[in-house]
């Protein structure tokens, strides 16, 4: 049986919190409305601040499918939408050829039929025969064509789909639909004046507590705040390639696993590839020293030393 959706914002909050996700009110207010309204949502923000993590906490908050596809540059139309089976296709078409009433046109609708239609993401999402809306995330938006962004758009306005062979798909019930972008280019204004928006920042270090220790409830309060220190230390600091809360609780997880009781400067040093993934900044960091970065964290922190 489905969830059913929220009905304040205070009950959002509270049932993304039991899916360990932390929303502050702003955007726990986007989200609300995109649920009510039926408009998708337009994320943006540093990588690893959890925009595709709202998506997945969402689709469990609703108790349903979270339908994911990932954008990268080249990436047609076809991949995002459907295919057909070509190589059962030409199988059934061998044994069609093969029998004694073999009819050509019978045979064209026959290998253009459902069961030989592969559903890419969109087309799962706005399958008519679902009953409950899916969560659909189109992940890193900024990595498509603007080609890919303008077929979005008509998607988008009326949630449908027109197969050739098949006819028109459309949804009976829309999905709620969530786009994440990192900003590595500008996304076209068309597409985002669809989109409820919301950026969504690096959070305090209050959040980021919050957040890390709900995700590695296996460490202790005392080591959960010595790694945000550093990691909020860090951002603050002149780096290539910034940590993101994924790589705080990464990071918090591995040092559960070594067994390790506090951050040092030996443990930091020998860890820092978790929580770094430039090697300008680990080259940067090191030769600066680690124990001063410690300090300013435990400085930062209020964390006596």
């Amino acid at each position: 049986m489905a969830a059913h959706p929220p009905t304040t914002i205070a009950d959002l909050q509270s049932r993304l919190l039991n899916h360990s996700y932390v929303a502050d009110r702003g955007l726990a207010v986007s989200l609300f409305l995109a649920l009510r309204l039926q408009r998708p949502l337009f994320l943006e923000g540093e990588a690893g601040v959890g925009k595709t993590a709202l998506a997945a906490a969402v689709a469990g908050v609703l108790d349903t499918d979270l339908i994911r596809l990932q954008c990268y540059e080249g990436l047609e139309v076809s991949h995002a939408l459907y295919e057909w089976d070509y190589a059962r296709q030409l199988l059934e078409l061998r044994i069609l050829e093969a029998s004694t009433t073999f009819d050509a046109d019978r045979a064209r609708l026959a290998l253009y039929s459902e069961r030989f239609l592969l559903r890419r993401p969109l087309l799962q999402a706005i399958d008519p025969a679902r009953t409950r809306p899916a969560v659909l995330l189109i992940d890193e938006i900024d990595r498509a064509d603007q080609e890919f962004e303008g077929f979005l758009l008509e998607l988008l306005a009326e949630f449908q789909v027109t197969v050739p062979e098949l006819g028109t798909v459309r949804a009976s019930v829309p999905p709620l639909v969530i786009l994440t972008s990192n900003r590595t280019r500008e996304v076209h204004d068309a597409l985002k004046r669809r989109c409820l928006y919301q950026w969504i920042d690096y959070p305090t270090f209050e959040k980021e507590l919050s957040i890390v220790s709900r995700r590695a409830p296996d460490a202790s309060r005392a080591l959960a705040t010595q790694v945000t220190a550093v990691v909020q230390e860090l951002r603050a600091s002149d780096l290539y390639k910034k940590p993101g809360v994924s790589e705080t609780a990464d990071w918090l997880a591995a040092l559960v696993a070594l067994e390790t009781r506090e951050l040092d400067t030996a443990v930091l040093d020998q860890t820092l590839g978790v929580v770094l993934k430039a090697k300008e900044d680990l080259d940067a960091l090191r030769e600066r020293g680690t124990a001063d970065l410690l300090d300013r964290a435990m400085a930062r922190a209020a964390i006596p030393r």
